[in-house]
């Protein structure tokens, strides 16, 4: 549960500076971060069932094949889940390095509402693995 912890607070850190980042209007770092808190997010609820997270990025595969592990309000919220994850997974390169078909550096791929809605996605996930991990403390 210790490790599980620390990833959430990791997480929280990089949705922080993911918002930072959207103010100071550099959206492709701030979506490189709701990628990283997402992961980690999602990591964390594994350990919290205690299936050692796979070290890849994209958990959701993962989280739909351990469904029947977590309690039924989670389970329902898995497609959902995943399908951020799946997003936000296909973001991170070309977040980090731009596209090289289109010649584009990572500064000009992306928009505000793009970037706000990868922090959305974030801000949705730790929602729901911080009840979760809360859910976990108040059964011990």
């Amino acid at each position: 549960m210790e490790i599980a912890r620390a990833y959430i607070e990791e997480a929280e850190r990089g949705i922080r500076v993911a918002e930072m980042m959207l103010r100071e209007k550099a959206y492709a770092y701030s979506i490189r971060q709701c990628q990283e808190a997402v992961e980690l997010l999602l990591k964390a609820s594994l350990r919290l069932i205690g299936i050692e997270p796979p070290k890849w990025r994209d958990i959701g595969p993962v989280l739909i094949e351990f469904s029947d592990r977590f309690s039924d309000w989670f389970r329902d919220k898995i497609p959902e889940l995943a399908a951020i994850s799946r997003w936000l997974r296909r973001e991170r390169e070309p977040s980090m390095y731009g596209d090289e078909e289109l010649g584009l550096p990572p500064t000009k791929l992306y928009t505000e509402p793009y970037a706000l809605k990868a922090l959305e996605g974030a801000k949705l996930v730790y929602a729901y693995v911080r009840k979760l991990l809360d859910s976990y403390l108040s059964k011990q």
